[in-house]
């Protein structure tokens, strides 16, 4: 076993354990949904609030293990398997660490969840944009469009301009910090529009190269 997927289900069986230490603690109905501006506008029971994200957690652990082995480029991801692995590493500690803030809060402690969600936000987008640098073309990771399935050269501008507007989402999303009315806007709006953007840029991208082809 890699030393990467032992931390991952260690983080994982971490995550079971401080359910069910704090159970006796946590109210019957936990709040567990937050709106834009971080006032809580979300309740479940405290049985499904401790033990949905150390489930939700095992299931994308066991999800992201698959895909290397059922991609048809499966050899295309052992070329960043290491900046993969690290992704996963990375949300499984985003989820933890949401789980934990969620307990927090749940023992009486009031705090803007938004804000303290930005630094996370921010490192995931910045780690993504690592990720999605080096990533290789495949059919479940990256940029995954008609034109950079399609094409290698597409594949690679797209991804390379891709990884570096994803960092700066990560850098813009720290803007949260010192405009909290905004934070969610700042992490939500630019990733909606980087997407936007490079699917349009890999079509682009696409029709230069069977312009030169003809």
């Amino acid at each position: 076993m890699q030393k990467t997927q032992l931390i991952i289900i260690l983080v994982i069986l971490l995550s079971f354990a401080v359910g069910f230490y704090f159970y006796p603690r946590m109210p019957e109905m936990m709040a567990s949904h937050w709106d834009d501006q971080g006032v809580v506008n979300g309740y479940m029971s405290k049985c499904s609030s401790l033990f949905f994200m150390p489930f939700i957690s095992l299931f994308m652990f066991l999800l992201f293990i698959l895909i290397p082995k059922i991609d048809p480029l499966k050899e295309n991801i052992e070329k960043f398997r290491k900046y993969y692995n690290g992704f996963i590493l990375l949300i499984i500690v985003f989820f933890f660490y949401l789980y934990l803030l969620t307990i927090y809060w749940n023992l009486g402690n009031k705090f803007n969840m938004v804000v303290f969600l930005v630094p996370a936000f921010s490192v995931l987008f910045y780690y993504c944009g690592i990720l999605i640098e080096n990533a290789r073309r495949n059919w479940f990771i990256g940029i995954r469009t008609p034109w950079t399935l399609s094409s290698d050269s597409v594949w690679d501008k797209t991804h390379k301009l891709g990884g570096k507007l994803f960092k700066i989402n990560g850098l813009i999303a720290l803007l949260g910090l010192f405009f909290q009315e905004l934070a969610i806007f700042l992490v939500i709006i630019p990733a909606i529009s980087l997407s936007i953007y490079t699917v349009l840029y890999s079509y682009f991208e696409y029709q230069k190269e069977l312009t030169k082809k003809n």
